[in-house]
């Protein structure tokens, strides 16, 4: 009869958290910034929808595609400061998210531009049909000048946003990047 002994050994797992050091003045100019441009693509996004219902016409792809994307953005920076207030914030979390956002960001800005600065864009019917009949005085033409004046600022100021937000979103990824090698 063969004799059997048991060895008891111990395994002692030890859990280290990583703390990340994000730099606070970058990291919260970036959160404003990001968020004041996602929720203004949002808005006039949201206007040109109520615009285009209320004239009874089509409304394009980019609209809604933009509604969502700015929604993501601000969802996504809104999961970033729950993270930071957990102090769980992690590059990967940021990189991942920063990258999905500056696609989407990328393909909307492309269309944007095609739309604004193409050959039969908005920016030409602008400088057409407004820029070049300013309108005074209490009447419906002032009125009519006025709506349509914002709505060629409105699709100005969204491509500038748009703009901004990728080359954030781009400068997200680095900053991201370098906070993790700093740990490393």
């Amino acid at each position: 009869m063969a004799s059997t002994s048991t060895t008891l050994s111990e395994v002692i797992v030890h859990r280290v958290r990583t703390k990340y050091r994000w730099p606070p003045l970058q990291l919260n100019f970036w959160l404003f910034i990001m968020l004041v441009g996602s929720s203004t693509i949002l808005g006039i996004n949201s206007y040109f929808i109520t615009v285009q219902n209320q004239l009874r016409v089509g409304i394009p792809w980019y609209f809604p595609f933009w509604i969502a994307s700015s929604a993501l953005a601000i969802v996504f920076i809104l999961a970033m400061l729950w993270l930071i207030s957990q102090r769980q914030l992690l590059p990967g979390i940021v990189i991942m998210g920063s990258f999905i956002l500056f696609i989407l960001w990328m393909v909307g800005l492309v269309v944007i531009s095609i739309q604004l600065w193409g050959p039969s864009g908005v920016n030409g019917n602008c400088n057409i049909y407004v820029n070049g009949r300013s309108s005074t005085g209490p009447n419906v033409n002032t009125l009519a000048y006025l709506e349509q004046h914002s709505i060629c600022q409105s699709w100005q100021a969204q491509w500038a946003f748009e703009l901004v937000g990728c080359v954030f979103l781009l400068w997200m990824m680095i900053m991201a990047y370098q906070v993790y090698q700093d740990d490393a």
